[in-house]
């Protein structure tokens, strides 16, 4: 998930550079965890009372989801 992040983070920074760069990186990565961990609450309040397997595969399956 963090290599998602950075990945994304990237790809919008390209055109900074120096400190600017630095500013926006820290607060993208910021923004994009809380999406994430937003995210993984959803799916979490959506799996209750799937177990095991079937909890797994739910998980995977929703986070691959666009939100």
């Amino acid at each position: 998930a963090q290599q998602e992040r950075m990945k994304t983070c990237n790809t919008k920074a390209a055109d900074k550079k120096g400190d600017e760069r630095k500013t926006f990186m820290k607060e993208c990565l910021s923004n994009e965890k809380k999406t994430y961990d937003n995210k993984m609450g959803a799916c979490n309040t959506k799996s209750k009372g799937m177990k095991g397997e079937e909890h797994k595969k739910f998980m995977s399956d929703c986070m691959k989801a666009t939100a």
